[in-house]
This record gives C-alpha cells, structure tokens and sequence, in this order.
C-alpha cells in the first residue's frame, strides 16, 4: 500500500499540467497569483495565531511551511494551505492549559494521525458526503470568511493581556469607518472591473496594489497590517517540542490530536473537491492526506501551529489563474521573503484592501445558486443544506460535516426503509401457491415493515417470496427471513425464497441462518428457488 502511495507521489508530483503547460504567460500568471494569495495569507496567519493565543511568527511559520510542503506534494494542484481559524479555535485551550510547547507536541502527533488515515487510503470516504452538506460546507464557511473580516472594522491597539490585536472590541465609526469601507469597495470594484480590461495581472493583486498606492500617496490614517503585528523574523528554527515525553503527555495531547487531525482532513478534503470541480480534476484524495501529515508533523518541529487548506486562499489562487504547483510553491515562497527581507513594506498595506479581496472570495464562494433550488429540491436535502450551514458558522466545519452526513444517512435509510412492499398474486407455476413480489431493499431499517407485509395465518400451504426486485442488504435482512421462514414452518406451512442474489446465497449461508443446499448452481447471478418445510432450504 504505501509503496503504490510513494507510485502516486511520482505520478503526481509535476510543476507542469497536460491542460495548463507553463509557458511563459503562464509562469507569469502563476508567481502573480502566489503573490496575491501570500499577501492575502499574512493577515490571516496573523489573526489566527491570536485566536489560538500563540506569537504572530507561530502562524506565520505555519503559513509558509504547510503551503509549501502541500504545494509540492499535495492530490490538487492549485490549493492553498497554511494557518486556519478552524484549527485554532481548537488550539486555544490547549495552549491555555498548557503552553504552546504542548501545541507543538499536538501538531506533530496530528501529523502522524493524518500520515495514517493517508497510509490507510480512508480518504477515500469523502466521497461519502452528499452534495446538500457540500453547498452547507461553502455557505457556511462563505458566512465564517466574511464575520472573520468584521474585526478589521475595529481599532487597531492592544487587546487587554495580550500585548497586540484590537483594542477591547472598541468600533471605527465617524470619517474612519467611512474611509475604510470606501476603501473596501473600491478594492472590490478594481477586482470586478479589471478582467474586463486586462488579464496581464491577477485581479486581486491589482486591487490591493491600487488602493495601497493610493493610501500611501494621499498619507491616508487607516488600519495597516503593520497595526496587527510586526511580521519581521527569521527562518524557522528547529524545535523539539520541551515537554516531557510521559504517558501523561500522550494522554492530553491525543484527544487534541484527534480532533485537529479531523477538522484539518475534511476542510482539506472537501477544499480539494471544490477546487476539483473547478478545475476539472479528480482524485488524489489519499495524497492530499499524507501531504497534510507531513506538513504537519513537519511544522511541530519548527514552531508552527499546524494548518490545513484554506479554502478563500484556493479561491483566490484558482480565480486568479493557479492551475499548477508553481503558485502554491511561489506564495510560501513570497511568505517567507516577507518575513525575513520585506516586513516593514508589507505591513503598510492597508487592511482595506485585504478585507475588499476577502469580500469578493465571500461573493464567489457562496452557492447563490442554493437560495433558488431551495423550494425544488426535496424538503430533506434543503434542511440539510441549511442545518450544515448553520453548523459550520456556530460550531466548526467537522462538527458540521459529521452531522450532515448522519441527517442525511438517516433521511435516506427511512426513505429506503417506507419503500418496501410486496405485490401479491398466485403462481402461475404452482397450483394453490401465493407469492409475494417483493419491492424495494431489505436492510435494518425495512426488516420489521418486511415482517409486517405477510399474513401467515390465512396464507396457503404453499408461498412463495419471489426477490428479483429486491436487495438482500444486512445481518438485520438475514434475520428477517430467517424469523419469517421459522413462523411458516410453525404453522405448518412451506416457504419457496426465490431469486436471492449470488451473494445474499452466500450470506446466508456463512451466517447459518438458513442452512443453503450445495447443488444451487454458483455460476449464476440469480439463485434459482429455496424452499423451508423444516428449516432446511433446498436448491431447485
């Protein structure tokens, strides 16, 4: 197994595309489109390593070493990965609890987990999540990416205990609040207006240069980067995460690790079949999750908080023009010049900008389209659709997700599960016999409406259960022919069980349920007719 995962890494781990070839436009709108995203991942980075309660270079370091190792590695090209809120909502605690040596420590068994699930191939069950909890999945991070944004909208100073951030929750109002949203709007409009002019740059990266110019130009008094936090360091140091290698360690870091390896998966993979559908590419699911592990792991040795993808970044990236690895690998790569040679010209880019190229990934993202089939679709995949959304904004994107698919699963076994009924008629082949026809799958969630559909008192001698369209399910259908077979032949009466499918034979027979007679031909898909007098069912 992971010598066909290594197989897939070399298959797959090229800078270049069959359907995107790097000319030299091309290598043009890639660097273009990494330095937008990176000018984008900066205040995020920033604003999470906050939340999560740890220094701005543990997010930023995050940034830059996620992105570049998923860049490279990861099943999407075009994808965009570092420090995210959903990860660091869950990080806090932990670092309250017990410092941020033990988030290191966390990170890295994160890591390890996702190498596993990677190693295991169970990134494959993503495929388990219904369209209804993938439109919940965008809106409801669209509603996350845009609350996100609100407090850009405060006063820049210092948050009580803090020593950096916003200043107690405290509003812009008055001519700043005006200037800022100005500001917003005309970065939004640049984005708009710009590909209908020119496609020579990225729409995004000319708006926040414009409206950058123009704040420095005029000595315009608004919220900066540099306002958030100095972005200046060095390369990321290697690290031992400091804490005592015990099994009380292991035993608080685990549940921690659990979860954020989780949460990191499914908003990774659900942003790769985002960013597959448009861009018309598929698979590469397992690789996505050995790549996350590695960043991961690798990132706990180096002082990062972990990360996974980011899926407003990938937007940016993908609506820019990002359709290979050489974008992911130029905006870490960017990220990384910033820290270490450019700090000081990043942080005097206007927070206004970022917010209005955050706006127009809220806009993109969102499936307007949702709002119109809501009445079209059925009552069951509406809910879903909106209970997701409203998950995903209260709680977090694996909570949600986790609780989409139950609804879901269950809204589709009950709908299964009323489906089944039998048509009654006599045998055209057996005098006096009855036979039930039987409609719709047989499974747990059907086995008791199954048992009711026979009236075993007033039946002939003879009757036959006649399966062709049906399906034979589960132990719980197993055990529901077994119990119908044993009350016949309490009453004295003959039960025929016709057209199981091959393995529905097979199942009853490994089960020992009903015992199964070796002369039923096995070369056939259809079983041929089984018959109950004393509990032994017969081949024809």
């Amino acid at each position: 197994m992971a010598r066909a995962l290594l197989a897939s890494f070399a298959d797959n781990f090229k800078l270049t595309d069959p359907d995107a070839p790097l000319t030299p436009r091309q290598w043009r709108i890639e660097i273009l489109s990494g330095l937008t995203v990176a000018l984008a991942l900066v205040p995020e980075a920033v604003a999470f390593a906050f939340v999560a309660g740890v220094e701005p270079l543990v997010g930023l370091y995050a940034a830059f070493i996620v992105g570049l190792i998923t860049a490279v590695f990861g099943g999407r090209p075009g994808m965009i990965s570092g420090a995210t809120g959903a990860l660091a909502v869950v990080m806090v605690s932990l670092v309250a609890m017990h410092g941020v040596e033990y988030l290191f420590a966390t990170v890295v068994l994160m890591g390890l987990i996702q190498i596993f699930v990677g190693v295991m191939r169970w990134g494959k069950f993503i495929q388990l999540v219904p369209h209804p909890v993938m439109l919940g999945f965008v809106n409801g991070l669209a509603i996350v990416i845009f609350l996100a944004q609100m407090g850009q909208f405060q006063v820049p100073g210092s948050a009580e205990g803090g020593g950096h951030g916003m200043a107690n929750g405290e509003w812009l109002s008055g001519m700043p609040l005006y200037l800022m949203l100005g500001l917003v709007v005309l970065t939004m409009a640049i984005i708009w207006v710009m590909p209908k002019i020119t496609n020579a740059i990225p729409a995004p990266l000319a708006g926040i240069g414009i409206v950058a110019a123009i704040v420095i130009g005029f000595g315009l008094d608004v919220p900066l980067v540099g306002d958030l936090a100095s972005i200046e360091g060095g390369l990321p140091p290697f690290h031992i995460p400091m804490v005592p290698f015990t099994w009380e360690t292991f035993e608080i870091i685990l549940p921690f690790a659990l979860i954020l390896a989780a949460i990191g998966l499914i908003e990774s993979l659900l942003t790769l079949n985002l960013v597959g559908e448009m861009t018309g590419k598929r698979g590469g699911a397992s690789q996505e999750c050995l790549a996350q592990g590695a960043a991961n792991t690798i990132t706990g040795f180096f002082g990062g908080m972990g990360g996974c993808a980011m899926i407003g970044q990938s937007m940016i990236n993908v609506k820019s023009g990002g359709r290979t690895r050489v974008a992911g690998i130029a905006a870490a790569l960017f990220l990384l010049a910033f820290i270490l040679f450019a700090s000081g010209l990043i942080e005097q880019i206007p927070l206004a900008a970022l917010v209005g190229v955050m706006f127009m990934v809220v806009i993109g993202t969102f499936a307007w389209n949702s709002l119109r089939i809501l009445r079209k679709v059925p009552r069951t995949d509406a809910f879903v659709t909106i209970l997701v959304t409203i998950v995903t904004v209260a709680t977090d994107l694996a909570t949600a997700v986790v609780v989409g698919v139950i609804v879901s699963a269950l809204a589709y076994a009950w709908s299964n599960a009323t489906r089944i009924h039998a048509i009654e008629r006599e045998s055209k082949t057996e005098k006096g016999a009855k036979v039930y026809e039987i409609q719709g799958p047989l499974f747990f969630g059907s086995a008791d409406r199954f048992a009711e559909l026979f009236d075993i008192a007033n039946d002939p001698d003879v009757v036959i259960v006649d399966f062709a369209n049906s399906r034979v399910a589960d132990q719980s259908a197993l055990q529901a022919i077994e119990g119908l077979a044993q009350k016949y032949i309490d009453a004295g009466k003959v039960i025929q069980l016709r057209h199981l499918s091959r393995d529905c034979h097979q199942l009853l027979s490994k089960a020992g349920h009903l015992m199964v007679d070796s002369d039923d031909d096995p070369d056939y898909a259809l079983a041929a007719d089984y018959s109950v007098k004393t509990g032994i069912i017969g081949g024809h």
